[in-house]
């Protein structure tokens, strides 16, 4: 007893700390948990889901305040085998807020907000067995329920749910159907049942479930079932009575079930029968068969027929009462090949026949239609397409005389060629000849036809009059332009996908007075400038034609960098798309910076920095051969120069008069100091003949000890002085300045100097220079400083 004490209280704390408020998510908690683990959290004000112990089986959370339930709200609770949340203010619920509920039976989510219900908050409730979702605003419109696994419907498991648009219910294997289980849904507007099992085992069953879905404004549709005798059929003998619309899809019927189903629709108001996919496992020996009033019935459809013993089956009975008076006719993929004049001479009402897909040929066509003789007087739309037909004239000549005929389906026929001339009923409006294998269209086509779909053929131009066409159809041919719209002025459609269109333009849409829609995707498009530019307009609207295929329809094919971009997405430079204009211009701003940058480089001298460059390292090169050579002789370097004189050939008569008699032939008047000759470097006397003049001014400036600048205005101006002095300048930055003696031999100024000449224009403000004297008196003293100068520190006059 002590023991089971211990072990309550610490089930109790357990519980305790289970329920305690998690402070980081700001959740609640609910403590109200009894020793079963039921944990009742009702009446307690929460606007969201509390925190529970994850070892509950059943919470009650109803009458609270909870408005939502969130992803993370009922993790861990995979115990949990009931939730109660009635009462609440819920709205939403996320998809996979019960999803750890593995071990939940029973869900209440009653009297809530629920405008809508998802079916992902139940797929992983796999045992789940009592729903309830009453009171609530939600709108559910379509139920689609049941499997391999339902045996059983009860009157109320169905509880609540009102009325539907669409009801689809798989019970192949129901075993028990209350009855009304489905009968307090309504309005209901489509049913679908799969009820393969009672239909063959429990045919009581089967007749309980459809009587509570069968209302005249319910359209039914029956899957998957077999009716192998007269006791099978029975089951719909009350439920035929109040059908309108009755659709059948995968029905076996053998040769007793269709004797015994036939009286069945003797006189019911059925408006539309739809079979597809009938399976005749007989041998077609209905000569039993009664005749039958199917006078309400407007339209019957049949398709992809079966007869399982095809050698023997041959139909014995005259079986014509059940075509002569539906308005829509339908007899497709049914391995049909002839259709007799005499069944079609009944077929007095019939406004819509479609023959499609079956084994008509162009021998057994002529008896379907008497031979172009006076039946099927109300046929507005005949669909042939998907049959071996050939010859297209006879097609024409067959269908002249249905004189209401507004629309002719012959797609996916065998036409290859077309003959000049036909004859057509004047009322034929819509002609499809798709998928076929025209490749030239003649004016055998009539001029009443406001649309003609020659989709997928072999077709390369369409050049016919019809004044009246609204619609044409062209994709899946070989068209390199777009058709001239010239012929056709009240076009509105044009469809030409699929195509070898390389381009077209605004001119080619311009051509089409009403031209409103137009899809010319999926072609070989040539992204030039000008049709990028011009679609680019058209896909945004601005355009009175509206691409409506949408815009990833049309791709580039060349050129090769652009194939397979969208071309809504492609965006060419200038350079792409005016090329001579974008030349031009380059051109022309190219000149203009040459020019620009020229005239720069003039005015900064920098082609004569160049030049001089250049000259001088050409020079330097020869002065250091020349040097090498000497070391290799062991000579030292010979100066035969006391100066080399630099001046204009317009001052050579001061040179030669004054300046070298001076220098070279000194007066030996003062006995007591005479004075020792000096050389000098005259271009004139001293260059030697045929040598570049670089490399004489380079052997004179090396071979003089001093470089003599004989300044005056000439000098400044001369072409041949400067040319000198441009390289004297060169060597005086090897040098040093103290080589370099000035003379002015006139008054100037440094700023007479080109600015180029930055290091002679520096020697003119920090270097004393000589200027020659007017007065005469002042001539010896100019001679003897020039001398002191030129010899420097070796000897000096006193």
């Amino acid at each position: 007893m002590k023991h089971l004490t211990i072990l309550t209280v610490l089930l109790f704390l357990s519980l305790i700390r289970g329920q305690m408020v998690n402070e980081d998510e700001g959740r609640p908690s609910c403590s109200r948990c009894d020793l079963h683990l039921s944990c009742n959290c009702s009446y307690s004000g929460f606007t969201s889901v509390p925190m529970v112990t994850d070892q509950a089986l059943r919470l009650d959370l109803s009458f609270n305040n909870i408005t939502m339930v969130t992803q993370d709200d009922l993790i861990g609770h995979s115990r949990l085998m009931v939730l109660n949340l009635h009462g609440n203010r819920l709205a939403v619920i996320h998809q996979s807020a019960f999803d750890s509920l593995w071990s939940l039976e029973e869900l209440d989510l009653s009297d809530n907000q629920l405008n809508t219900l998802n079916h992902k908050w139940f797929s992983k409730l796999e045992v789940l067995q009592q729903l309830n979702l009453l009171d609530n605003p939600y709108r559910l419109r379509r139920l689609m329920f049941g499997g391999p696994d339902l045996k059983e419907l009860r009157r109320e498991d169905l509880s609540g749910v009102t009325h539907l648009d669409e009801l689809t219910v798989h019970a192949n294997n129901l075993t028990r159907y209350d009855s009304g289980t489905f009968g307090d849904i309504w309005p209901l507007g489509h049913v679908s049942l799969s009820l393969y099992g009672p239909f063959l085992t429990n045919t009581e069953l089967a007749a309980a479930l459809l009587n509570d879905v069968c209302y005249p404004e319910t359209w039914i549709t029956l899957v998957d079932f077999h009716l192998p005798n007269y006791v099978s059929v029975q089951l719909f003998k009350d439920t035929f009575r109040r059908m309108r619309n009755l659709s059948i899809r995968n029905l076996s019927l053998s040769d007793e079930a269709t004797v015994s189903f036939l009286p069945l629709l003797d006189g019911i108001p059925l408006r539309s029968l739809s079979i597809v996919g009938l399976t005749l496992t007989g041998e077609g020996r209905w000569i039993s068969a009664n005749r039958t009033d199917l006078s309400s019935l407007d339209e019957f459809f049949i398709s992809d027929v079966t007869i399982i013993d095809i050698l023997k089956f041959a139909m014995t009975s005259d079986l014509t009462f059940l075509l002569q008076y539906q308005k829509k006719l339908s007899i497709v993929n049914s391995k049909m090949f002839l259709l007799s004049c005499y069944l079609t001479q009944t077929m007095v009402n019939t406004e819509y026949l479609d023959v499609s897909d079956n084994l008509l040929t162009d021998l057994t066509l002529p008896y379907m239609l008497c031979d172009s003789g006076e039946v099927l007087q109300n046929l507005r739309v005949l669909n042939i397409s998907g049959n071996h037909l050939k010859s297209f004239s006879t097609m024409s000549r067959l269908v002249r005389k249905l004189t209401r005929l507004t629309h002719l389906d012959v797609s996916r026929t065998s036409y290859s060629s077309m003959p000049p001339s036909c004859t057509w009923p004047s009322t034929l409006r819509y002609l499809n000849i798709s998928r076929a294998k025209l490749a030239t269209i003649t004016p055998c086509l009539p001029k009443s036809l406001e649309v003609l779909d020659l989709s997928y053929n072999d077709v390369k131009e369409f050049v016919l009059t019809l004044p009246v066409l609204r619609e044409l159809h062209l994709s899946g041919n070989k068209f390199l332009r777009l058709p001239a719209g010239g012929h056709y002025p009240i076009w509105e459609t044009l469809t030409i996908q699929s195509n070898t269109l390389n381009v077209f333009g605004l001119s080619d849409l311009q051509s089409y007075r009403r031209l409103e829609n137009l899809e010319a995707g999926h072609n070989k498009f040539v992204c030039s400038c000008e049709f990028v530019t011009f679609l680019h307009s058209q896909l945004v609207g601005s355009g009175d034609v509206k691409i409506t295929d949408g815009k990833q329809s049309y791709v580039c094919d060349s050129p090769f960098y652009l194939q397979g971009e969208a071309v809504s997405q492609v965006n060419l430079s200038i350079i792409q798309c005016r090329p001579v204009l974008f030349v031009s211009v380059s051109c022309g701003v190219a000149v203009f910076l040459g020019i620009l940058v020229s005239v720069l480089l003039w005015r900064c001298h920098t082609f004569w920095y160049l030049k001089m460059t250049w000259a001088w390292l050409k020079a330097k090169r020869g002065s250091q051969r020349r040097w090498k050579q000497r070391n290799m002789d062991g000579s030292e370097p010979l100066l035969s120069f006391d100066a080399f004189v630099s001046y204009s050939e317009k001052d050579a008569s001061w040179v030669e008069e004054f300046l070298v008699p001076a220098l070279e032939e000194p007066s030996d008047t003062d006995s007591v100091n005479p004075t020792s000759p000096l050389t000098l470097c005259l271009h004139k006397r001293d260059f030697l003949p045929g040598h570049w003049i670089m490399d004489n001014i380079m052997n004179a400036i090396e071979r003089s000890r001093r470089t003599v600048f004989v300044l005056s205005e000439n000098f400044v101006q001369s072409d041949w002085c400067r040319y000198e002095l441009d390289f004297s300048h060169f060597w005086l930055f090897n040098a040093g300045g103290n080589t370099a003696i000035l003379i002015l031999l006139e008054p100037l100024s440094k700023d007479n100097i080109p600015k180029r000449f930055c290091k002679l224009r520096k020697l003119m403000s920090s270097t004393t220079y000589l200027e020659w004297p007017q007065e005469e008196e002042r001539r010896p003293e100019f001679c003897r400083s020039l001398r002191n100068a030129l010899r420097g520190n070796d000897e000096q006059e006193n």
